[in-house]
């Protein structure tokens, strides 16, 4: 039987769901996975929240519609939790993982299913420290590395070159790779 992980990003237009979405997908490819992705919004525009889903398997993917049922859910706005049940399709051994400076009691108790696997990390502190701007998406993707145990480090440094690699500078790439590796470090269950 096929083994088959789904994803879903919560955030809003700017943060990042999107190109986060991608560099997992192009990480889980670069270690020899099938992978699916794609976002979902409305009127593009700054500060909507959208979403933005991958599915990584170790078979062809044929599925092409969102994800109701997601293994991991990586929340990039914890004010996201008072407008969405980001919790939904989830079982109590799935993965959430909340950008946030609250503590997982705090979070719990905003949750339609406080009884997930609940990571927080301060994303948006650790971009800001790291790249200068208060972009999460790269931060929450080391979280969910170490949250989940995958895709590698490696791997997702690679697909930050591939997907960022003509967009930003060296120096911008670095910043990212450091993102990377302290979210990793510093997510707390």
């Amino acid at each position: 039987m096929a083994q088959l992980t789904e994803i879903r990003f919560h955030g809003r237009g700017g943060q990042g769901a999107k190109t986060a979405g991608y560099i997992l997908a192009v990480a889980a490819a670069e270690e020899g996975w099938n992978i699916n992705a794609f976002p979902e919004y409305g009127a593009e525009r700054r500060g909507a929240p959208m979403r933005s889903y991958v599915r990584i398997s170790d078979a062809p993917i044929r599925l092409r519609s969102s994800v109701k049922h997601p293994d991991i859910v990586a929340v990039l706005d914890d004010s996201l939790l008072a407008v969405e049940n980001v919790t939904e399709g989830m079982d109590d051994d799935d993965i959430l993982i909340v950008n946030t400076d609250k503590s997982p009691d705090e979070i719990r108790k905003q949750l339609a299913n406080p009884n997930v696997k609940l990571y927080v990390v301060d994303a948006t502190q650790v971009a800001m420290d790291t790249i200068g701007r208060p972009i999460p998406n790269t931060p929450m993707l080391g979280a969910m590395a170490k949250a989940a145990g995958m895709p590698q480090l490696q791997s997702l440094k690679d697909a930050v070159d591939v997907r960022l690699g003509g967009k930003l500078s060296q120096a911008a790439i670095e910043s990212n790779y450091a993102a990377l590796e302290r979210a990793y470090e510093e997510v707390t269950q």
